[in-house]
Parts: structure tokens; C-alpha cells; sequence
């Protein structure tokens, strides 16, 4: 099991890590967590490390851009902030 609390932030999107995102498309801003399959639960705010947008989001730094592909298209999100708690 990792404690992602012990591990350095140096802004880096890693699993574990709450991630605020700045959705261009929507101009709105959204809060996750990437946690395992068995743990995920969107209403929680907790998405899989498997999803397409935590895929995308692995190894953003702050203010990177991940591109996810979405059955509407394309959506960028800005990387606002990573926490390790």
C-alpha cells in the first residue's frame, strides 16, 4: 500500500492525488481523486486510475493541459492544483 502523505508534492499528478482541473470547455472547475477500480465512485468524486481523463492526467504537472476524448469529443482540463493527502 502506498502513503501518498509521505511522498514529496512537487505538483506532479500521481495515483492517490486529489486533482483540481479547469475544464476549458466549460469554463467550470472540477475536483478528483485517483483512486483503484474497486475504490472509484464519480458522485464521490473519486475516478479509477483506468478512466480515460486519470490516464490523461498521470504525470501533469500544474498548469499542464491533459486532452481526454469523450464520446461528445474532445475536452481539454488544466491541471490547477495537486494535493497528496
Amino acid at each position: 500500500m502506498i502513503d501518498i502523505t509521505k511522498i514529496p508534492n512537487q505538483g506532479k499528478v500521481i495515483f492517490g492525488a486529489t486533482v483540481k482541473l479547469y475544464n476549458t470547455t466549460t469554463d467550470k472547475e472540477v475536483t478528483y481523486r485517483i483512486v483503484g477500480d474497486d475504490e472509484a465512485d464519480i458522485k464521490q468524486q473519486l475516478i479509477s486510475v483506468n478512466s480515460p481523463l486519470a490516464r490523461a492526467l498521470i504525470g501533469k504537472m500544474v498548469d499542464d493541459v491533459a486532452r481526454v476524448t469523450t464520446p461528445a469529443g474532445e475536452v481539454d482540463y488544466e491541471v490547477v492544483q495537486v494535493d497528496y493527502r
